[in-house]
Formats: C-alpha cells, structure tokens, sequence
C-alpha cells in the first residue's frame, strides 16, 4: 500500500471458495468478472477519469470505460438516509466504501455493529454523505491507512482477502 502511494485501502469483495470473485471486477480498465444479479451484491462502486461512484447494480452501465469497479452489497446509505430493511441482529466487523455530493469518496471500518447500525451511523455522519454500500466484512475485514508522519495504521484480516480498495491521494 505505502509503496504505491497509497492513503487508505481495505478488503474488497466477496469471493467463493475457490477465491473466483463474486461480482463485478474491472481492475486496470479491464473486466476480470462479470456483473451478477443478486439480492445481497446490490451496488457498484466504480472510478472513472472524472469521478468515484456508487450506483446499484441495475443503474450500472457497463458502456462506461473505467479504471477500476467493485461490486458488492448491501446497500447502506442512499439519498443521505439509511436505507431500510437491513439485518439488525448480527453485529461483526464491516467495511464499507461511501461517496458524497463534493467530490468525497472513502473507505472505512467499524467493529461489532449490526448493518442497520452502520447504515444510520454512515447516515448521521457529518460527511454529506450520499451513498454507502457494505463491502466484505466479518473474516476479511482489514484496514489500512497512511498517518501524516509517514507512519502506518492497520488492522488485518483474519483469513486471506480476494482483493481490495484504495484511495489515492487527488
């Protein structure tokens, strides 16, 4: 991550058991999986030259050229309010990726909370916040982020992580 030039990254998305992806993946402007219909891999976090983006999976398109997509799920956030119906009994690590209406996009991670309780923290949040999806948690939940001093913060994963997201610096 430092060697990239990286500032933050955390796990992507979700995998099968043979590691194949599960979901959308364009990596370096190249697709390496497809677009899935699914009820839990609702959303579509891309970047293209212009912009960070989360859109669901059925407003994706795919005529789009892009840097770089991810498609996971659930939905957690959209039009700044917490989206309604998500799981509130399970509370585990969690990552999450979210954009806002002034050029924010970022990654982060929470312990121990439910979905529905990420969703109305996100929600809340002082950042403007518009959209916010879940992306691979619980096992493969790992963080990492660049301090101003050069220094590194992690949390690593528990078991082996498919793939991951980063944030460069503008």
């Amino acid at each position: 991550m430092k060697r990239d030039g990286y500032v933050c990254g955390v796990n992507g998305g979700y995998f099968d058991e043979n590691f194949k992806p599960i979901g959308l993946r364009v990596v370096n402007g190249e697709s390496v999986a497809p677009l899935q219909r699914a009820r839990l891999i609702t959303g579509v976090l891309f970047a293209s030259s212009r912009r960070v983006q989360i859109v669901r999976a059925r407003e994706f398109s795919q005529r789009q050229k892009l840097g770089a997509a991810i498609q996971c799920g659930p939905f957690l956030v959209d039009s700044s309010q917490p989206v309604r119906g998500l799981n509130d009994s399970a509370p585990a690590r969690r990552t999450f990726a979210a954009t806002g209406r002034s050029d924010l996009a970022l990654v982060g991670v929470s312990s121990e909370v439910s979905l529905a309780n990420l969703a109305k923290i996100l929600a809340a949040a002082d950042l403007n916040i518009q959209r916010a999806m879940n992306l691979d948690g619980g096992s493969s939940t790992a963080f990492w982020f660049a301090r101003q001093n050069g220094s590194a913060f992690s949390i690593p994963e528990y078991k082996s992580v498919r793939d991951f997201v980063t944030v460069v610096p503008k």
